[in-house]
């Protein structure tokens, strides 16, 4: 179900020093976490010599813990160490003079029979580039092809800016303790990471709050979710509308309307310039057409709808502005794409000033920077650029990638994990607009919408893999909206049932 919270590494720091406050020392904690290591490094290399480079700080203290929990096991273990052993103090120097078996220095590592690495040489609290003797090091594992994995982060990435601090080597396992951390999930961090395991070590949660940062996943907003009820009518799903380009730019709002459809919206319209209404007549059945010709005119027909989708192929011209500007003025909330960030790209206080709490920008980075110019560059992170963004805007953010990011004006934020490459094709963003603008229209919560959205567009496209093309993922939907409805009977929501029933009989 995911939705767990991701920590930065001031956080973890909180979480162990809490953990130790209470009574648990330190050392049980790293006995723990290499316990965690070992049972991860036995399960994924069963076969083998193990190498374990260890650093001289806590990180270190888990690797040799590791160690010698994988040789009381029958493993071949060797490790190598950044410094001298006799001189690492507290829980990690403990975990070092536990280890019985030879120590050599990372200068002397010899790769012949290895079978896999384990870098226990720095975690996620690394600020600075890995000095020579642990670089040579991991660029001649790296360079020998050998498996890697890497204890709570590969050392050389920072934990919070998910940046490499020079070299980092590319890990095929990390095993991370308690949460993950922005590196784990934010690129290009998480491409270092491979697959990422959490594994507890018996921390606290952490305190729940406005600003928190979670993975995204049912677990978040299935609650909210808008089944329908058994005297549900299609009025009562939503009035959802979305704005169509010109005669030769009509399919992304096509898109974006089947989208709505899918995810459950009662009544969808596709509001057409005139020269475009005989190209989406021609391929509109249960989607509802009407004409506008001016601002006013469209103001008018939007006045009465949920939500609308403004944005896919509008056009970079004074018009799509000027129907933005009227949009605002109606009591729906708005979705926003594409074009509408470039047409404000020279008057973002203008745009801002006429969004609402419940709008939706959904920008990929580059339309991002139209409207935020310099944000993404000087923030540590695309988190802490897309919650600054929500809170100059006043809206919901969906910064859209592999590593997608929604947050709201309050702080809250989380990052979608379950994309995939398949969803890099034209038109992937409209439906994605669309299905957030479907949840909307049937009453869910702007961000909730936003973060549901995401990832029922994620699992559409990795349900559908190879091949894809956007006008699969509306097609796709429906089975993920199953899935999803027997997660919510099986989380307590009996009521449901009937709809399951429905469905299978």
């Amino acid at each position: 179900m995911i939705g767990r919270e991701i920590l930065t590494v001031a956080e973890m720091g909180e979480a162990d020093r809490r953990a130790e406050a209470d009574g648990t020392p330190v050392s049980v904690l790293m006995e723990r976490a290499g316990q965690a290591v070992a049972v991860a490094v036995r399960e994924r290399f069963p076969d083998g010599t193990v190498l374990v480079l260890c650093g001289p700080g806590d990180n270190g203290g888990d690797g040799f813990v590791a160690a010698r929990l994988l040789a009381e096991g029958g493993r071949s273990v060797r490790v190598a160490a950044s410094g001298d052993i006799a001189r690492m103090k507290g829980a990690a120097g403990e975990a070092a003079r536990a280890w019985t078996g030879p120590v050599s220095r990372l200068s002397e590592i010899t790769l012949d029979g290895v079978a896999v690495v384990v870098d226990a040489l720095f975690g996620a609290g690394l600020h600075r580039p890995l000095t020579a003797q642990p670089l040579a090091a991991l660029k001649q594992v790296e360079a020998k092809g050998l498996p890697i994995v890497a204890v709570d982060l590969p050392s050389g990435l920072s934990g919070d800016t998910a940046q490499p601090l020079g070299f980092a080597p590319c890990a095929t396992m990390t095993v991370t303790f308690h949460r993950k951390k922005l590196a784990h999930v934010l690129d290009p961090g998480k491409g270092y990471c491979g697959e990422v395991r959490v594994c507890d070590i018996g921390l606290e949660p952490p305190a729940p709050g406005a600003g928190r940062l979670n993975e995204n996943g049912p677990s978040l907003w299935l609650k909210y979710f808008p089944w329908p009820k058994s005297s549900t009518h299609k009025a009562e799903r939503g009035r959802m509308m979305v704005v169509s380009g010109h005669a030769w730019n009509t399919g992304a709002a096509r898109l974006a309307a089947r989208g709505g459809l899918r995810i459950g919206a009662g009544l969808v319209t596709l509001l057409s310039p005139l020269d475009a209404l005989m190209s989406n007549a021609a391929h509109l059945e249960a989607l509802m057409l009407k004409p506008f010709e001016s601002d006013a005119e469209l103001h008018e027909l939007a006045d009465d709808a949920d939500v609308v989708v403004i944005g896919p192929a509008a056009g970079v011209t004074p018009e799509t502005r000027l129907n933005f500007m009227a949009l605002a003025r109606t009591g729906a909330a708005l979705v926003v794409d594409a074009d509408v960030f470039t047409v404000f790209r020279d008057s973002p206080d203008d745009f801002f000033a006429a969004l609402d709490r419940d709008d939706v920008l959904t920008p990929h980075p580059g339309e991002f920077e139209r409207v935020f110019p310099g944000l993404l560059k000087k923030s540590p992170n695309r988190v802490e650029a897309a919650r600054r963004a929500a809170e100059i805007a006043g809206a919901v953010v969906l910064l859209k990638g592999d590593d997608t990011v929604i947050a709201a004006p309050n702080g809250r934020a989380v990052v979608n994990t379950n994309a995939t490459p398949w969803l890099a094709t034209a038109g992937s963003g409209d439906v994605l607009a669309g299905l957030t603008a479907g949840l909307i229209a049937q009453g869910m919560e702007s961000f909730e919408a936003a973060c549901a959205a995401a990832w029922i567009h994620a699992e559409a496209g990795r349900g559908f893999g190879p091949g894809l093309i956007s006008e699969d993922l509306p097609e796709r939907a429906p089975g993920v909206l199953a899935e999803l409805l027997r997660m919510a009977v099986e989380g307590g929501a009996p009521d449901l049932r009937r709809l399951m029933a429905a469905d299978q009989a």
